[in-house]
């Protein structure tokens, strides 16, 4: 069965393996690092509470065995410790079975987690991150070359991702068909990093380059993947190229990063050429030929789904259509909004309001604030917080459930949720008011940052929140 195995994709399965163990890593470390205040018994929209109304088969995740914070962390610092083993190449040291296991469990403990995570847990990159760690299992060690239709599969995730993307822009918004979405787009995307202001500022000209660009990368592309090479190397090169280009121009926490990395496996050991040499390998098992056929036919009937949303006039944006989160739909920015709007949250501790009181504002890690502050880099950690701050400034739809336990917790300087924060302007005992205001965001001009040094200019729009209490919020 030589035509079973691809040793020359030796070199992109160990950059896919060992990208994609420090993607976990960074997922499990903000699961760590943000549950207790977001999903926690104590939480914006508590675990134990959905786990009461939400039987196993919709969210199947070990938290139905048992919850508590305390197991929580317990499963997030393991997902941690496993993925930095495999980062630094335990996987591969050890026999094929434990290497399988490995990749195994940081499904199955990352899985766990996005199930109970609710909407803070609601992005595409979920998925995509659950179905690459799948596909992980089953591309092997070091002691056997990649098969060749596990390799085939990633290419298919692979395509799903880009051409589902392309065709929800082509479908949704017309500033897409028109070639000028990034006219707003670096401006209004949820979380701009250091380099989209300047993104932003790029001749108009070039915006609309940028969009036809996107449409060729997305929508042809994708079909050379499956040609001969030296072609798939060179579409999976294109697409690395632009999912950088993404990656330097907003925060999209992982999605970027996940999909370059599946693109790394459709190119071949020519291309590696600095990369050492596939180390001698075995024939595969007969069990694990079993269960790569067993794997990819399985894929093959979990497609009908994604197949059926691609080519449908109602296509959906990351869609899972199983509850294991194995074969998914993607796509992102359908619509671009024109304006930003943001939730200033400021509080206060005066007793009684006048005309006279201070408010002061809170600031937040990773959504613009201080217009001087310049826009951060977070990705590929991801702040759950204020990307759903982004979404309740569109409609407090978005809010709908966790936006006043929010505000309780402020005012009662919740040492969990105040870590979730960049700065408190009450480090020493909670304001007597809270409000939230809802401003208009824009980017500075090249003038005003040059003599002002602010990357934002905005204006206030309405009311949010109307100025509470915590006996209001009791």
């Amino acid at each position: 069965m030589e035509w079973f195995t691809a040793p020359e994709y030796w070199q992109g399965r160990l950059i896919f393996q060992r990208g994609l163990a420090v993607i976990y890593a960074f997922a499990f470390l903000t699961a760590a690092q943000q549950f207790r205040a977001l999903l926690g018994e104590r939480g914006m929209l508590p675990i134990p509470r959905y786990l009461a109304r939400t039987p196993f088969r919709r969210s199947p995740s070990l938290f139905h065995l048992h919850y508590s914070d305390r197991f929580y962390a317990v499963i997030a610092w393991t997902g941690v410790v496993l993925a930095v083993a495999v980062v630094v190449g335990a996987a591969d040291l050890v026999p094929l079975w434990a290497a399988m296991a490995m990749w195994f469990a940081l499904w199955v403990l990352y899985l766990s987690i996005v199930n109970v995570g609710q909407l803070w847990y609601s992005f595409g990159w979920e998925s995509l991150l659950l179905e690459a760690g799948f596909l992980a299992i089953f591309l092997g060690n070091d002691t056997v070359a990649p098969p060749l239709l596990v390799l085939l599969a990633v290419r298919w995730l692979l395509f799903r991702v880009e051409f589902g993307a392309g065709l929800i822009k082509l479908r949704g918004d017309r500033c897409w068909r028109d070639l000028t979405c990034l006219y707003y787009h670096h401006e209004t995307q949820p979380m701009p990093g250091p380099l989209s202001w300047f993104f932003h500022h790029l001749p108009r000209p070039l915006h609309r380059v940028e969009v036809a660009a996107n449409h060729f990368a997305q929508l042809v592309v994708p079909f050379a993947l499956f040609a001969p090479q030296p072609v798939a190397s060179v579409a999976a090169v294109i697409i690395i190229v632009t999912q950088l280009w993404l990656v330097l121009s907003g925060n999209f926490a992982w999605l970027n990063w996940v999909t370059l990395l599946l693109a790394t496996t459709a190119v071949d050991a020519r291309t590696y050429a600095v990369l050492p040499d596939a180390p001698p390998v075995s024939a595969p098992p007969g069990w694990f030929v079993g269960a790569v056929f067993g794997f990819v036919a399985l894929v093959v009937v979990l497609s009908v789904g994604p197949v059926r949303n691609m080519i449908s006039a109602e296509q959906r944006m990351n869609a899972s259509f199983d509850p294991l989160h194995l074969v998914n739909t993607y796509g992102a920015f359908g619509t671009i909004g024109r304006v930003r709007y943001e939730i200033v949250f400021e509080g206060t501790d005066d007793t009684r309001l006048t005309e006279e009181t201070v408010w002061r504002e809170y600031g937040f890690k990773g959504k613009p604030g201080d217009v001087r502050r310049v826009p951060p880099q977070w990705a590929p950690y991801h702040l759950r917080l204020d990307w759903l701050m982004w979404f309740a400034a569109l409609s407090p739809a978005y809010a709908r459930g966790w936006m006043m336990p929010f505000a309780a917790r402020l005012l009662r300087n919740d040492p969990d949720t105040l870590r979730l924060l960049r700065h408190c302007p009450f480090p020493d005992a909670p304001p007597h008011y809270l409000r939230a205001r809802l401003y208009e965001y824009r980017f500075s001009t090249p003038a005003e940052l040059s003599r002002r040094r602010i990357w934002w200019r905005r204006a206030l729009i309405s009311e949010f929140l109307p100025p509470l209490t915590r006996e209001q919020l009791t």
